[in-house]
């Protein structure tokens, strides 16, 4: 899936870049799945699918920001569950 090279991920301001981790992204999913009240197995599924998906996208980009991780997964996760992939893109400007 993911070539051998690394990918590194851009952070916003002065914070250091860093790996892109996998699994990282399967928890952010998988709690935001969680959060909108879907069972865990489907949650899980979803999460495997998104992240499995981002890696993909990911191939080609020796480097990528935070914001495309999570314009890419929201893409995703919009047809596999609207209402988690609604609650992903935004959750920094829900109060």
């Amino acid at each position: 899936m993911v070539r051998s090279e690394q990918i590194y991920v851009t952070k916003q301001g002065k914070r250091q870049s860093e790996e892109f981790s996998p699994d990282k992204l399967h928890n952010s999913i998988f709690a935001t799945c969680l959060s909108v009240r879907t069972p865990e197995g489907q949650a899980q599924d979803i999460a495997k699918t998104v992240t499995l998906g981002v890696m993909n996208w990911c191939e080609t980009r020796p480097e990528i920001t935070s914001a495309d991780i999570r314009r890419q997964a929201q893409r995703i996760m919009k047809d596999l569950h609207p209402d988690a992939a609604y609650l992903y893109k935004n959750y920094k400007t829900i109060i």
